[in-house]
Order: C-alpha cells, then structure tokens, then sequence
C-alpha cells in the first residue's frame, strides 16, 4: 500500500496536498512519502524475521542522500553498483560493513576505494573481475571478500531488459562453472577471501515461481559451498515487482472495475514460499529490494502546458519529460496518470507527452484517462524507483527538484538545477 489519496477533492500525499508543492518548487518535481518507504521495508523485514535475514537496499532505485539516510536510520545494508553509489552511502550515513557491490564492470579506482572503505563484499561477475581483484588487493596488502553472482538461468518473466538471471544476459557466472571457480579462488587467488555466494534473476517479478525455481536450483550449491569453504551468506537478490496500475481511490469511474488488473506478488507469499527452502541451510541470508520498496512511495508532478487535437490523436503536451522519467520510452513501463485536483467524469483517451524532441518521449499512449487541461496539474504514479535516477539532462534540461513527506510536513531534498547546473565543469578552450 501506499499514502497518496485524496482528500476533499486534492490529491494527498501522507496528509500534505500536492497542488501546494506543485506551485511552491515548481514542475517536474519527485514526491515521496517517508511513511510509504518505512511501511514497505519494515514489512519485508517482519516477513523474512524467521531468517534473521539482512534487507540490503538497493540504492541504484532511488539514490537521494535524505532517501539513503532514511535508510541507514532503519538499519538496512546496501546494494551498490558503483563507487558513486558506495561514495553517497557513506555521505548518508549509510555503514560500508554492510555494502555488497555488484556490477560486471568494476574499474580498478572503484575496486580500490572499495577495498579502502572496507567494504561486506564484492559480488563478482566474472573470473576476470576476480582476478583483478586479486592484484589490487595484494597490491594494497589486504585481503578482499568475495562472491561469485551465479547465472541460474531462470526465465523471471519480465521485460527483456530487466532480466538478468538467463544465459543470455550479460550478469553472472553459469551455472555449471560456478564451484570450479570457488576452486580456482581457494588455490589460486590468495589475496581474496570466499565469503559468500550471490543471484538475482531479474526486476519487476510479479510471480514466485521464479524466486522458487532459482532458489532450488542455486541453494544444494550454497549448502556445497558451506561445506568446502566456509561461506557465510547466501544473497537472493531483490525483483519482487509492485502494481504499477493500480487506481486510486475514488480517482477513477466505473470504467476501472471493467479492466483487467495485472498480478501482484505479496511480501507474504514471498516469505512464506522461500524461508523453507532457505532456513535448513544456515546461511545468513540477503535480499536486495529497491522497487518494492522506494516503486510505490513516489509519484512525478507535471503541469499540463498544451492540448493538440489531431485527426487521430489527441494529446496533453506536460512540461515532464522521458529525460525525467524514461520508463515508458525504455521499458514500455506503464504509469497511472491522475490529476492533483479531483475531476468529475469527463475522460478522453490521449497521448500524454513531453517537450523532448524525440517520438519516444511520452509517458502513456492511447489512455482514457481524467480531460486534464492546460495549465493544470497531474501526477504521474508508482515513480519512486528508477525515475529520478535515471533521469539526465538530455535536451539540456535542468533535472526535477525532490521532495520527503513526512505526516504533515514536506522538506525539499533536492533543489532544481539551475541553467548554470547544466555546464557546471564545462570548459571553453582559448
């Protein structure tokens, strides 16, 4: 569940109207709700408590110093993918003790930094990656900890370039590779130190099947690994998915309750599937969630400049762009699209685009939705996760300000960038 509802008419979130924070910092501007992101983490926590389990953020979702802060406060580890990332952890308070860093492409400053700031572990991607690893350490005089992330080749059922658990995808080590590389550490790396073994199959799972079939092809090898080298975790990875179309209340005619909405998999049935097949092997065990838990607690505010009727087509031209929300351009990601100041009955079907100049840019196509007009207000839903963070300044566009509410507060934790943001470092040649 989430806290934006509306309440005499405005569109709320947590008990703050968003018409008030639309016209005081202006649009396109992230909204999220501190409640929403503390409700959505504690229940994950409370579900997988009979493991004793370590909830690791995923900090690629939603990367805001206040939203890693918040984080850290409620005593989660992190999920990194860069030493950026790592760097703006420990900037949030965030305990590097408890970052796991991924990612196929670690450079050697990164690794380095990593190593300097004492990181859990490295989830290494390929025998390559942990070779180097193994120089840099050496180099350093320490010793690094290490996991291999292993490719259980599992179909999650996702959006192509969101998988990550198949053959064909460019993360892991096969299956079948995998204990012979532990070998090839335990013998010839000396500089490294096993720690652990790590999957994830992919983002935006809507059902357990997959979670269960991963589990049940990787977890004998956890147990021979436990028993060979002394390994201490085993990280599942995150992808549990959220409903991206779910209406809120009394936003929406009767026409909703024709429509067919898209499966959801609960925490619940999560915890309940997976902590038999987890429990026996007496690992530590991680997960990785960032869309589930940042997906639903924050929503893009756009304002409405134009309309354009064509003989096909009619389109809401909003001042929100793909280079602040890419998701429906990238992934064909689908986003409920509502009004901050509650209409009646009157629908149209449009196009809701942005001033990019590029085709792609639209944030939903051929949607009956609320007869927004020009110069009014709408928020586009579930955009916690992956709106803001792979946000850019295409089209030399200052990126959204961003904003935490907190009850009935609100605190601005990101201001616009200005025109001068754009060429910050920037440099003229004589």
């Amino acid at each position: 569940m989430h806290t934006f509802h509306y309440q005499d008419g405005f569109l709320c979130c947590e008990n703050v109207r968003l018409l008030h924070i639309a016209e005081t910092v202006g649009t396109p501007a992230y909204v999220y709700s501190k409640h929403t992101i503390l409700d959505h983490f504690q229940r994950l926590k409370r579900a997988l408590s009979p493991l004793g389990a370590e909830v690791a953020y995923a900090v690629k979702a939603c990367s805001n110093l206040a939203i890693l802060q918040l984080m850290a406060r409620e005593g989660a580890g992190f999920d990194i993918v860069s030493g950026g990332e790592l760097w703006r952890t420990i900037r949030a308070g965030g305990d590097p003790g408890r970052c796991t860093y991924a990612g196929v492409g670690k450079t050697e400053d990164e690794i380095r930094y990593a190593l300097e700031q004492g990181i859990y572990c490295f989830n290494a991607e390929s025998e390559a990656e942990l070779r180097t690893i193994d120089e840099i350490a050496a180099s350093m005089g320490v010793k690094a900890p290490v996991a291999v992330r292993v490719n259980p080749n599992v179909e999650a059922g996702t959006h192509q370039y969101i998988t990550t658990g198949r053959k064909e995808n460019k993360f892991g080590v096969d299956l079948d590779r995998v204990e012979a590389l532990y070998a090839a550490i335990h013998h010839e790396m000396p500089s490294l130190i096993i720690r652990g073994l790590q999957m994830h199959i992919g983002s935006q799972l809507t059902s357990i099947e997959p979670f269960v079939q991963a589990v049940n092809k990787v977890a004998p090898m956890a147990a021979r690994l436990r028993e060979l080298y002394g390994i201490e975790f085993f990280s599942i990875g995150g992808g549990i998915g959220i409903v991206y179309d779910q209406p809120l209340p009394a936003a929406f005619p009767a026409w909703w309750e024709s429509r067919e909405s898209r499966s959801h998999l609960h925490i619940e049935t999560y915890a309940e599937r997976l902590i038999p097949l987890l429990k026996p092997l007496g690992l530590r065990i991680i997960v990785e969630p960032g869309r589930m838990i940042v997906g639903n607690a924050g929503v893009l505010l756009a304002k409405c400049l134009y309309e354009k009727k064509g003989e096909s087509k009619t389109f809401k031209i909003v001042d929100a762009g793909m280079n602040d929300l890419i998701r429906p351009a990238l992934y064909q990601g689908h986003h409920e699209i509502v009004p901050l100041v509650q209409h009646g009955d009157d629908l149209v079907t449009a196009d809701v685009v942005g001033p990019i100049c590029e085709s792609g840019d639209f944030q939903a196509q051929n949607r009956p939705m609320h007869d927004i007009r020009a110069g009014e207000y709408l928020a586009v839903l579930s955009a916690g996760a992956y709106g803001f963070s792979m946000s850019s300044n295409y089209n030399s566009r200052p990126m959204a300000a961003e904003v935490l509410v907190d009850g009935g507060t609100w605190t601005l934790i990101r201001a616009r960038q200005t025109l001068e943001d754009l060429v910050r470092g920037e440099i003229l040649p004589e």
